[in-house]
């Protein structure tokens, strides 16, 4: 029939007018609750916000605020977390230190010459070689084939980016606090996908720090006195060699203290979080008298 398909084309534009419509309604109320940020430094005031500002270099102690109750009180312990994670990667990724060794030829020179290996973050000590004092041969060998015994790259970097993500989460988590307090408050999602957050980074200190920890025990010792029985030049017979010195690794040890910390921290803060969510505190969903909801069954 003539006009029955303009006929057609018109209900189809008619059934689509109302989901574009409850589209643009969702827009809008995103829109709204998104354009509501708000610079609101009262959470600071509060103890668990001040821990905040302490997690964003420490990376977990202000977790334990969180039992204040309250979104602002958030704001202390993810800044005292992020000053833990700080600390955690900084200390790791900023290292620099060398071995030295004392070469020695009877035949050739009396006294004692020094050969170096620089090694740092991230660790790859098969690519550190020995270095004479320049100009100088010590013993017709060519130290500089002659490398540090093996890499730690893999650890020291899954421990170091870790914790430079961590600090990033805790800025964004400072974000929400501090500027859509509202929405945090109204959501039943984010302190759920908090809490999960935090099950998960506590989990991944744990493994981080642990393949840390091993990975430096191993660093400290290749880099120590063991290496005069593994260069071969040294098992020479016209060759004597004497381990010199180390650069003292005390900040290394200093990072996988931080490390176990913020695992304390974040498992400590795992319960805080758990307050906050639906799984604690479900929402109750009858209403009160007073908005004219049903009163109770009266007993006879």
């Amino acid at each position: 029939m003539p006009g029955a398909e303009p006929q057609g084309r018109w209900r189809g534009a008619r059934s689509m007018a109302p989901n574009i419509y409850m589209v643009r309604q969702r827009i809008s109320r995103l829109g709204q609750r998104m354009s509501g940020f708000q610079i609101n430094l009262n959470p600071l005031k509060e103890p668990l916000g001040f821990i905040k500002v302490l997690e964003w270099s420490l990376g977990g102690v202000g977790e334990y605020t969180r039992h204040c109750g309250l979104p602002s009180n958030f704001v202390a312990h993810y800044v005292f977390l992020q000053i833990a994670s700080i600390f955690a990667f900084a200390t790791c990724g900023g290292f620099k230190g060398q071995t030295e060794i004392q070469v020695n030829c009877p035949t050739t020179i009396t006294e004692n010459k020094t050969v170096t290996a620089t090694f740092g973050y991230p660790f790859r000590l098969n690519e550190a070689s020995f270095q004479p004092p320049p100009g100088v041969n010590i013993c017709d060998v060519n130290w500089k084939d002659y490398v540090l015994i093996g890499d730690y790259s893999s650890s020291a970097q899954f421990y170091v980016t870790f914790a430079v993500f961590v600090f990033l989460y805790c800025i964004a988590a400072l974000l929400l606090y501090v500027g859509y307090t509202s929405l945090y408050l109204d959501s039943r999602k984010l302190p759920m996908i908090d809490f999960v957050v935090t099950l998960v980074a506590t989990f991944l200190w744990l493994v981080s720090t642990s393949a840390w920890a091993k990975a430096l025990t191993d660093i400290k010792i290749a880099t120590g006195h063991n290496i005069v029985n593994e260069l071969s030049p040294c098992k020479k017979k016209a060759v004597m060699c004497y381990f010199g010195s180390v650069t003292s690794m005390g900040s290394l040890n200093v990072s996988v203290v931080f490390g176990f910390l913020n695992m304390i921290l974040w498992g400590g803060n795992a319960w805080f979080v758990y307050k906050e969510t639906s799984l604690h505190s479900p929402s109750n969903t009858s209403v009160p008298h007073s908005q004219g909801g049903i009163p109770p069954p009266t007993g006879i």
